[in-house]
């Protein structure tokens, strides 16, 4: 067990390093960015043989990216609500930081409303993929599909947008762990360092399959859209809306993160 547990703090420490950074912070949006526009120009330039990640049935889409939102919420519950109480020792900031993951699930619901509306008003039903045939009869995508069409509208990427705000969400929320101290002997810590772990590798998948579907999938400009709204429901919130004061607020970090020391020592 002692074995196991070091090659997991090994494996913690290294995803710390990497994604725990301000640098990280400031540049992944960026670099979100610029990989939608490579991999778009890419795809059309030069477009990459298939592969085993071109197939929409691969394992790594059917069950994590088509879950996207469920994982990321599941990790970051536990992770939120331990480390801020841990450093804050109040129920209170901890439920109101909570809140952050009911804003990301309205951004994600009504994002993918948007983009569905979208798709709907602008597309058509056709006989084939080849857009041959014209079928005015059938006026929605799902009545079209029931038929045996295909629909072909604006299909804003929804794995761009959801990846990119997932990953960037999940880097924002794990800046806390520069406070974040604990007893190595404490089960907190092992609890913390697993759920460090496992934030960790969700988001390299999730920057994996965010690589993935800017060279295989969908046209330029669709995936731009999907990875701006990312980009704008991450700062809208966290470069915005939390640093008010009536707003969950970011993760405890310098004088914030030692409320219960302080209260302590009172």
């Amino acid at each position: 067990m002692r074995f196991d547990m070091n090659h997991v703090e090994r494996c913690a420490w290294f995803l710390r390093c990497a994604l725990v950074r301000v640098a990280v912070r400031s540049y992944l949006p960026w670099g979100l960015l610029s990989s939608t526009l490579v991999g778009s120009v890419l795809k059309e330039v030069s477009p990459l043989p298939e592969s085993y990640f071109s197939n929409k049935r691969n394992v790594l889409n059917v069950y994590f990216v088509k879950v996207a939102w469920g994982w990321t919420v599941c990790l970051l519950l536990p992770f939120i609500a331990l480390t801020n109480y841990h450093l804050t020792g109040k129920a209170v900031l901890v439920l109101q930081r909570l809140f952050t993951l009911l804003v990301g699930t309205a951004i994600w619901y009504v994002s993918t409303a948007v983009f569905s509306s979208v798709e709907h008003y602008t597309g058509s039903c056709y006989q084939s993929p080849a857009l041959e045939g014209l079928r005015k009869e059938h006026q929605s995508k799902q009545q079209c599909l029931s038929a045996g069409g295909f629909w072909h509208g604006f299909d804003i990427s929804g794995h761009c947008f959801l990846l990119a705000f997932c990953t960037l969400m999940i880097v924002e929320e794990m800046a806390v762990l520069h406070e974040v101290k604990t007893d190595r002997s404490h089960h907190l810590h092992t609890i913390i360092t697993a759920l460090v772990v496992a934030l960790g590798l969700l988001t390299f998948i999730w920057l994996w399959m965010f690589l993935c579907t800017t060279v295989y999938f969908h046209d330029w400009f669709q995936k731009v859209c999907g990875t701006v709204f990312g980009l704008l429901g991450w700062y809208g919130t966290y470069r915005c809306w939390y640093l008010k004061s009536f707003s969950p607020g970011l993760p405890p970090q310098g004088s914030s993160a030692h409320l219960k020391q302080d209260s302590h020592k009172k």
